[in-house]
Order: structure tokens, then sequence, then C-alpha cells
């Protein structure tokens, strides 16, 4: 167990995970507002576009509730400090400090592996999301106007980082 807040542990997220993950990745999915994928990958899939030392879950009474993770923004060696993160929790229990736990323990981790940078694109219609990471650190960097369609319609990604304030 890495970190517990009131009845939530937040662990790392193994493959056994995955399916509880999965479910609650197809229930943002499902909103229209959380990502531009419109199915869930494999965990094979998943588990190569996500760094290994940063993936975990938020778990009340051992049920997966949320899970947040980290992806390299590039292969390039200029960039091994900066990464994009993503952050789901199930529809239950949205509200309840289960993403700020997350989010909270993913930002402490990645300081302590010389990460320099997090990054992240949040669909301005998605205000949960937006005061999550604001609340993290994060600040608005800009839009991307219509980066991406999503059904047919183009879409605006309010465009958030993070700087570590212990890393030059």
């Amino acid at each position: 167990m890495i970190a517990t807040a009131n009845a939530l542990q937040v662990d790392v997220l193994t493959a056994g995970d995955w399916p509880a993950v999965s479910a609650i990745y197809a229930e943002g999915i499902a909103t229209g507002n959380a990502t531009f994928e419109t199915t869930v990958p494999s965990w094979d899939e998943w588990a190569c576009a996500h760094m290994g030392h940063h993936r975990l879950v938020g778990r009340v009474d051992d049920e997966v509730v949320g899970w947040a993770a980290l992806s390299r923004v590039s292969t390039r060696q200029c960039y091994r400090g900066v990464v994009e993160d993503s952050v789901y929790v199930s529809r239950g229990h949205r509200g309840q400090g289960v993403g700020h736990a997350l989010l909270s323990t993913l930002v402490a981790q990645a300081e302590a592996a010389g990460i320099w940078t997090i990054q992240t694109g949040v669909f301005p219609e998605n205000l949960a999301s937006l005061r999550l990471h604001v609340a993290c650190g994060f600040r608005v960097v800009g839009v991307r106007e219509r980066i991406g369609q999503l059904d047919g319609a183009w879409r605006d990604v309010v465009f958030l980082e993070r700087r570590s304030k212990e890393i030059a």
C-alpha cells in the first residue's frame, strides 16, 4: 500500500486490477468528456502505453474505485522528465477525494523519480478534472482548439501542466 486516506487506499496498479480499471475507463469513455478514445484497449496495449512504476489504483473496501497513471510524451532524451497523466474515478465515487488522492500520490512519485513536468489535456466541459488538476498544482497553459475529432465533432482541449518546484 502506498497511501491511505480515510477508507481509501492508494496502491500499485497490477494486471489483476485490469478488469476493474478497464470498467472505470469504459465509464469515462461513455461520458464523451474524458478522452478521445472510443474503446478500451487490451491490458497489453494499455500497459505498453503507461509507465510501469507510475500506475496507481484507489481502493475502498478492496474495491477498485479509481486509477491514475503516467505515460511518456516522447522517447527523446531531452523530454525524459516530461510525462502526461490520466486520472479516472468510478461513477459512484466521484467527488469524494479519490481523484485528489490518486493525483497527489502520482505527483509525489513523479517528483521522487526526477520527473519535472506533468502535463495533461482536458476537455473544457470536464470541469471536475480541471478543478482537480488546478487543486494539485497544475496551471492552464492554453486551449488547443479543434485539436481532434470525437464522434465526428471537433473538440478543444485545455492544456495544463505542473512544473516541479524541486527539480530545475
